[in-house]
């Protein structure tokens, strides 16, 4: 391709990404310097109301975290990054860099307690935390410098979970084909990352390229992201989307509706199996019966090859509330137990392919992750 039309075609993308981020306000914003705040969209209260959260302490951001004001494994870790920079603005000035680094390590331990299944929350708090002690043990800055430093590792992470999605959105899209019906489970869009998404961004990304298709949402009990934010951002962006009950997807697919399955991660084991929101895993399983591809999205960082299985992904337990009402109404009778895991786990023989930002692996298993995630050498 001639180097002015590569130019130019580079440009469409990049007037379509900015169509699109524009489109669905930022997750995720740190306003300001080293002594900013991040600012969080509410997304517990959309699309009924929009509302930004502003957090200035460690303890605001965990409580984010926790109770999923701010959701999606990408935009969780790039939210935390930025968590140290909050503690380290509580110390004086004339601070030492050995008392510094004592605040980003005890930031970052108490923020990874925040939620256990979704490992973009740890990936990038073990990478703020590297960088500290490396700043650290082989510098004389002072506290100022250590700031700006650390905040600057964490704007990286956020500019490269931006250009990851955008990848996996051209790795995935050639998935979609016109006149596809396309069934996601959950939020994996420009609200669960610091870019356009992962599943999304290959729904997006199709879209750029003409591509006429239809989105089935699954509403995803007991919060309702595919509901309320899912569906919203599809809709900003010009998609045609329809929500779904969530024990809908079987006579779908039985009808002929749906030609392919996408959704993204929170975790993926060595082996390929996948923790994703609850539901997901029975998705697989109609897809499978029904010669349906399923296909999964999710960027490098989501990679856990520290387990060899999903057997040994742990999997969150959810307050019972956000089952037993609905709107602050109560339907469950007292005295009813409740089970509310926030993830389950589909096995890699399930899944067709991953989408990273790094290319497409087919029948994921342990030998083809480890090459796929391999360092590229020239």
């Amino acid at each position: 391709m001639p180097e002015s039309t590569d130019r130019f075609c580079k440009r469409l993308d990049e007037i379509f990404l900015w169509k699109i981020m524009s489109s669905i306000p930022q997750a995720v914003k740190w306003i300001g310097g080293i002594n900013g705040f991040l600012e969080l969209i509410d997304q517990r209260l959309l699309p009924g109301k929009f509302t930004k959260l502003h957090c200035h302490s460690v303890e605001q951001l965990y409580q984010a975290i926790k109770i999923l004001a701010v959701r999606g494994a990408p935009a969780i870790g790039v939210a935390a990054a930025y968590g140290p920079i909050l503690a380290l603005q509580e110390l004086a000035d004339n601070s030492s860099l050995e008392q510094g680094l004592i605040a980003v390590n005890q930031s970052c331990e108490y923020l990874g307690s925040a939620r256990p299944t979704a490992v973009n929350l740890f990936w990038a708090l073990d990478r703020i935390q590297r960088k500290a002690q490396n700043i650290a043990v082989n510098s004389t800055a002072n506290l100022r410098k250590f700031r700006e430093d650390i905040l600057a590792e964490a704007h990286a992470i956020y500019r490269e979970d931006v250009e990851m999605c955008r990848k996996i959105g051209e790795n995935g899209e050639n998935f979609i084909k016109d006149g596809f019906g396309v069934l996601t489970h959950c939020n994996a869009g420009a609200l669960a990352t610091a870019g356009q998404g992962t599943a999304l961004s290959i729904m997006f990304e199709a879209s750029n390229r003409g591509k006429r298709f239809k989105v089935y949402a699954d509403e995803t009990r007991p919060l309702l992201q595919g509901a309320r934010l899912t569906a919203w951002e599809l809709k900003q962006a010009g998609i045609d989307v329809t929500v779904i009950c969530d024990n809908m997807a079987g006579w779908l697919m039985k009808q002929g509706k749906i030609n392919a399955v996408i959704t993204g991660a929170d975790r993926i084991a060595a082996n390929g199996d996948t923790a994703n929101k609850i539901g997901t895993y029975s998705l697989s399983i109609l897809a499978k019966e029904h010669g349906i591809p399923f296909y999964i999205a999710a960027p490098s960082s989501t990679f856990d090859l520290s387990i060899e299985s999903g057997a040994e992904i742990p999997i969150e337990q959810r307050a019972p509330d956000e089952i037993m009402t609905i709107a602050g109404t109560k339907f469950i009778p007292d005295g009813v137990s409740v089970y509310n895991p926030a993830f389950d786990v589909t096995p890699a023989q399930n899944i067709t392919a991953i989408i990273t930002e790094k290319g497409v692996i087919g029948k994921p298993n342990t030998e083809r992750i480890l090459k796929h995630l391999k360092p590229r050498t020239t």
